[in-house]
Parts: C-alpha cells; sequence; structure tokens
C-alpha cells in the first residue's frame, strides 16, 4: 500500500495571529514602571539639550562627549544621578546600534567615574531613620481635623508597614482587611515585584491607642467615608479628592509633621518611616527574617546594614571601657 505523503507543518505565521507593533511597544514599555520610564525620560532629554548647548552629538554619541558630561554633572548631582543616567545613554546607543561610549568599563568615562566616586565617596547620602518616640511626638500633635487624621494614618501605617513612598500612596481600600490581631495589606506591586505577583503584610494593634495604627486607619476611614478606591487621598484647599496621592506627598507629610514638633525636617524623608521600622525593630531584637518580611526586601545586604545601625549602641565596646 503507498505511503500516504505527509503534510507540512503549519507555519508559525499560520497558527498565531499577528500581533501589532502598538501592542509589542506596549508591552515593552511596561517592562518598567511609569516612574522609572519618567526619570528615564527626563535623563535623555537633559543629556541631549547639553548636547545642544556644547554642539555635540548626542546619537551616536563619542566617549570624549560622554566623558564631559559625565565632568559636568560631578558638581550639582549626586553619583547616584550620574550613574543612572549613563545607564540611559548606554540604553539609547544600544537601540540606535551604535558603540556603547557610556559603558563604566570604556577607559575614557571609567576613569572619570572613579574620579568623582574619590571625591565625593561611595556612600549614598541618606535621610536617617525615624525613631518610635520622635514618631509619637509627630502623630500626637497632629489636629483632629479630615486632614490630620490622613496624615495620622499615613505615618503611621508608613512606619509599621515599612511601606516605600509609592506603595504607601497607593494602597487601596479592597486591599485591606480587618484581622483579629490587627490589619493585612495585600501590595499589589512593588519595586521589587514589577511582575505583580503580590505579598500580604500584618500590622499589629499598638499598645497607644493614640499611636495604633489600626485605630489611626479606622479613624480615617470612618472620617473621610471610604467605601471604595484610594485609602490616602489627596487634599485641596482642605477639601478631599477622589485621586491617591503621590510618593512626593508622603515625603512632605513626614517633613511637616516633623517641623510641627521641632525635627530637623531636612534629615528626614519619605524614605525614613521604612528605615525608621527596620531600624528599630532590629534595635529590639527583631530577626533579619522578620524585618524582610515586613518590609520585602529581597536581599539581606540592606537589612543587615540597618541592623548594624540599630544595633550600634546595644553591647557596644566603649561602653565596657570604664570611663
Amino acid at each position: 500500500m503507498p505511503n500516504t505523503p505527509t503534510s507540512a507543518p503549519p507555519a508559525a505565521s499560520d497558527i498565531l495571529k499577528p500581533v501589532p507593533l502598538e501592542a509589542a511597544q506596549k508591552y515593552a514599555r511596561m517592562a518598567a514602571s511609569e516612574n522609572t520610564r519618567r526619570a528615564y525620560r527626563a535623563d535623555w532629554a537633559h543629556f541631549v539639550q547639553w548636547c545642544r548647548d556644547q554642539r555635540l552629538c548626542a546619537l551616536p554619541a563619542e566617549a570624549e562627549t560622554v566623558r564631559l558630561y559625565v565632568a559636568a554633572l560631578a558638581s550639582t548631582h549626586k553619583l547616584s544621578t550620574i550613574h543612572r543616567r549613563l545607564s540611559v545613554i548606554t540604553r539609547r546607543q544600544r537601540d540606535y546600534g551604535s558603540w556603547t561610549p557610556a559603558a563604566k568599563k570604556t577607559g575614557a568615562v571609567r576613569d572619570v567615574i572613579r574620579g568623582i566616586q574619590r571625591e565625593k565617596g561611595v556612600r549614598p547620602e541618606q535621610k536617617r531613620p525615624l525613631s518610635t518616640e520622635e514618631l509619637r511626638r509627630m502623630v500626637i500633635a497632629l489636629p483632629a481635623t479630615p486632614l490630620g487624621l490622613r496624615n495620622r494614618a499615613l505615618l503611621l501605617i508608613g512606619f509599621a508597614g515599612g511601606f516605600r513612598r509609592s506603595g504607601l500612596a497607593a494602597i487601596d481600600f479592597a486591599d485591606v482587611k480587618d484581622d483579629d490581631d490587627g490589619m493585612t495589606i495585600f501590595i499589589r506591586r512593588s519595586k521589587t515585584d514589577q511582575e505583580g505577583e503580590g505579598r500580604k503584610i500584618g500590622i499589629a494593634y499598638g499598645s497607644d491607642s493614640k499611636t495604633c495604627p489600626v485605630r489611626a486607619y479606622s479613624k480615617w476611614i470612618a472620617a473621610a467615608q471610604i467605601t471604595e478606591g484610594p485609602v490616602f487621598r489627596h487634599f485641596h484647599n482642605r477639601t478631599m479628592g477622589n485621586k491617591a496621592i503621590t510618593g512626593r506627598v508622603v515625603a512632605l507629610t513626614v517633613k511637616k509633621a516633623a517641623e510641627r514638633v521641632g525635627l530637623d525636617a531636612q534629615s528626614l524623608a519619605g524614605h525614613s518611616l521604612r528605615s525608621g521600622l527596620a531600624t528599630t525593630a532590629a534595635r529590639n531584637g527583631a530577626s533579619e527574617a522578620s524585618i524582610m518580611r515586613q518590609t520585602g526586601h529581597k536581599s539581606v545586604t540592606m537589612v543587615r546594614r540597618y541592623i548594624r545601625e540599630g544595633s550600634l549602641f546595644h553591647d557596644n565596646a566603649s561602653g565596657k571601657l570604664g570611663l
């Protein structure tokens, strides 16, 4: 019996529907958060404008151009900003298909970076962590107005949850659940979870009703009559709106509350809530694992730095000298 000829397997184009170019571009953009994309756009625009002012070519850029640009940034920008802009320039050059003079391994750029590091130091400038006692003073001093109630809940939950500014600002009413021991908050997305797997954190009842984050949340929700949508909302002329606050509002809230009780607001920022939780918990004997569960850190490196700082005067050698 003659063999029946077999047909060739169908081509991929016959199986898969064509995807519009716009869809591919949309998914590529979603690889980074909107805040990151905004920062990248601003960084690239700054480099392009600088090149125009200097009558130099931004794309493709010569190694000498990038070296001069980095040197120009050194007197006015942080080292972290310079590194980020180099990354953006490198990416744009690669997308263009040209050599990447911005790469830190390129000798001309590398030497300038090393010189800046020696002058500025490699340790990034960071705002200090808040202590529990400082936070207590800040929230007790807030007025019992709608804005004051929002800020009290914002500060206490931000501290107890070890939140990043963006995560705190993005809390939705549907993501908060009551629990016998306090409340649970589902974090949909974070800096280290761009794919949106999400995670839950628990916030326990406080021992003092004036500084309990769970009670502060309940009072704010009841006063604002929030039943859906963003938990922490913008105020305009003392009137609450429907939109969520931004991370910048978190930082301003920390600074204003600190100023109200005479603390140095310049040394504090939104991150002071997150680092304050980690440092205070470490000082009080919390384990690395428990701190990481709360803050969502993926690496122990940063957490261990908090523990070192929080335990600086615990079993300190200088206290054993009999001075």
